[in-house]
This record gives structure tokens, sequence and C-alpha cells, in this order.
């Protein structure tokens, strides 16, 4: 039998989430729940449900096509929990306004560019060619992301968001293993979790290196162009990665190779405290109850 023979028996649980400023989202296959913690210590909760392009149009239901709409989908669903969740906690007169958060918005894309950009700027100073312009430039991408993380940890108003991240990851991991979800038992979980988007972020890095080594060289211009018209395409081919990772994680290659994204996620969770858990309790406790698990 092979290392990745030892596939999974049941289909994944396939709930996701995500932190939100004083809250969790946390996301099934056809609902996305928001808990968010208001200054008054209640919580309150948003559910919709998501009309995936995919399931209306069954082609972009493929395999890599499904992934380019799942980015996409995940980033819009993000970013409006973020905007859910920042005005849950404001006072009436500070409120965002859609065209505050649509800069927001902006700059966030700005940023994904820019990691893709500015590495190939540097690298393309030091002459190199073939597989090595390709690997330096990963490290250099790969150093900048980790700059990154560790300038962003040190604000001291993001903590509450990485002690969020925690507790959501601790609380699908308890719900995966099939305990009651109650604070006493999703404390015993780790705060590290193969599946999520920190270990999306390194898969990126490594596909990003096997794709721009194959393209043609067309030239400066064109490589440079490569950088930002490809993310789809590497996003598309990391998140059928990422899937692979979770179908076989029980086989010791996908252990191996997760352990990169784990080590990341050391810098972008914190331990929560029982108030955090019990957020995300609720939001994975709503949305379970709607898909009927």
């Amino acid at each position: 039998m092979t290392l990745l023979a030892q596939k999974k028996e049941e289909p994944s649980l396939a709930f996701g989430g995500q932190a939100l400023i004083e809250g969790v989202m946390m996301r099934s296959r056809t609902h996305v729940v928001m808990c968010v913690r208001q200054p008054n210590n209640e919580i309150l909760t948003h559910t919709e449900e998501i009309n995936s392009l995919s399931k209306r149009y069954k082609i972009l239901g493929f395999p890599f096509l499904r992934g380019i709409i799942a980015l996409f989908e995940t980033f819009y669903l993000g970013v409006k929990g973020l905007y859910f969740s920042a005005n849950a906690v404001l006072e009436e007169e500070e409120k965002f306004t859609y065209k505050e958060f649509a800069i927001v918005v902006v700059m966030a894309l700005s940023l994904a560019s820019f990691f893709f950009i500015v590495p190939y700027l540097l690298t393309a100073l030091f002459g190199l060619t073939g597989v090595f312009f390709y690997i330096v430039e990963a490290v250099l991408r790969l150093a900048m992301f980790l700059l990154y993380l560790t300038l962003v940890t040190m604000w001291g108003e993001f903590k509450k968001i990485l002690q969020y991240h925690g507790a959501e990851h601790k609380t699908i991991s308890a719900h995966e293993a099939g305990v009651p979800l109650n604070i006493a038992n999703v404390k015993k979980f780790s705060r590290l979790h193969p599946r999520c988007g920190t270990s999306f972020i390194f898969i990126v890095f490594l596909v990003s290196i096997l794709l721009f080594s194959i393209m043609p060289d067309l030239g400066f211009v064109a490589k440079l162009a490569y950088r930002v018209l490809l993310i789809p395409v590497i996003g598309a081919i990391s998140y059928e990665l990422l899937k692979l990772s979770d179908r076989y994680k029980g086989s010791m290659i996908m252990r191996i190779l997760t352990i990169p994204g784990l080590a990341f996620q050391r810098l972008t969770t914190r331990e929560p405290d029982d108030d955090m858990m019990e957020v995300a309790i609720k939001a994975l406790n709503e949305v379970s109850k709607i898909n009927g698990s």
C-alpha cells in the first residue's frame, strides 16, 4: 500500500471559517454564519445563504474552475464578514461606509499583487537565469511574507483577531473530532489546522515556482505580466492541492507537506480566551443546525 492510499472513508465535513473583528465567521457549502461580540457583551449573529456560481453553472464546479470561483467567493464573503463585524463593534457615528471599505479592498488586492511583482523585480537585479531565478524569487517572496506577518502580529490591536483565528481552528477541530462543542472540550485542541488559509499561501508559493518556470520566456514585460495574470490560475491549482491534502491528511506524505503551513500558523494564530471560544462555538453550532449536522 502506498503512502497516499490511506484515503479517508468519509467525505470532508466541509466547514471552514475566518476570524473577524471581535468575532468568527463559519461557513458550510450552503450557508455562512457571522457571530460578533458586541461592546455590551452580547453576541450578534448574522446568517445568509451562499448562492455559489458553481451550483448554478455546473461547468464551474469542475476541478480547477471551481478553485477560481472558490477564491473569489471566499474573498467576497471574507470582506463582507469584516465589514459586518467592524460595524457591529463601532458606535453609530463611527460606522464604516461602503466607499471606505472599497478603499480597503483595493489596498488588499494591491498588496497581493505586491507580493508577486516586487520579488520578481528584485530577483531580476541579480541577473540569474533558469530554475535558480524562480527559486530565489520564491525565497524572496516567502521572506517578504514572513516579514509582513511578523510586523502585523506586533500590532497590538491585531492580537484579538489572531486569538479569534485560534478559536475558529480549535472549534472546527473539535467538531471534526466529533466531541460535544463546549469550552472545556474546545480548549483541548490545537490552534493550528492544516486546512487554514495560511497553509494555502505556502502551497501558492510552491505552485508559483513550478508554473512560472514552465512559462515561455517572452521578455521582461511578459514575465512581469505573468505574475499578475496567473494569480487566479495559481490559486486554482493550489486550491485543488489543499483539497487533496485534506482528503489524504492521514498519509505520511501529506503530514510532511503540511508542516510549513502549520508553522506559519504559529504567527497567524494565538490562544483564545473563553469568551472567544464561546463566539466560535456559537457560529459553528448555528451553521451546523442549518445544515442538519
